[in-house]
């Protein structure tokens, strides 16, 4: 029987060369995922915001010249605040505005004036489903919001809205009802007075 030379050696490098096309274009069998991800380029872009640390605020809100204050309950410790001291800059570190292990509501309402930023903020057992809540937090943060003034509401349906006047030296937390109009005065010079109940 006569033998063709040559065959073999061609072969085997049409084998190789097969292998090597499968390696690289990666297999689809079961484990060819277990290679590393190529890294996200779109995430190391030099004009991409910095995030927080907390990633899921419930409220968040813009000043006029671009800074970002965002708001979160956190389970039994209360309510945190986080801000950008420069537009598009650096988040600072989570602060504690209000300490409480009370169940949270579902909102917070946050609004930005010249320099001053109020928030509403509620907790109760059943807030949730609709009952009134057992604590009702107004806090005001101003400037560099290195410092928040608070004034606690107990057993209270909690503060609808906040209007500034006088160029946001002073604030009023309000809430209606039929028979009542209750605020709650806040002034730069004085912080916050005393909750008025004024019948209709």
């Amino acid at each position: 029987m006569r033998r063709v030379h040559g065959v073999r050696p061609a072969r085997l490098a049409g084998v190789t060369a097969l292998l090597g096309a499968i390696v690289a274009c990666g297999s689809t069998e079961a484990g060819a995922g277990d290679a590393s991800p190529a890294p996200d380029t779109s995430q190391a872009s030099p004009t991409a915001r910095p995030s927080p640390s907390h990633a899921r605020f419930v409220e968040e809100i813009e000043w006029a010249d671009g800074r970002r204050v965002g708001m979160y309950y956190a389970a039994k410790r209360g309510l945190m605040e986080q801000h950008q001291d420069t537009a598009g800059g650096a988040w600072s570190k989570p602060r504690l505005v209000h300490a409480t292990k009370s169940d949270p509501c579902q909102s917070i309402t946050l609004k930005a004036f010249d320099g001053t930023v109020a928030a509403i903020a509620n907790w109760g057992p059943y807030c949730s489903d609709g009952e009134p809540p057992m604590e009702s937090i107004a806090a005001v943060g101003t400037d560099n919001l290195s410092k928040w003034d608070t004034k606690l509401k107990e057993s209270f349906d909690g503060w609808a809205k906040v209007e500034a006047s006088d160029g946001a030296e002073r604030l009023t937390f309000t809430r209606s009802s039929t028979e009542w109009l209750t605020r709650l005065p806040w002034s730069r010079a004085d912080g916050f007075g005393e909750v008025e109940e004024i019948r209709r």
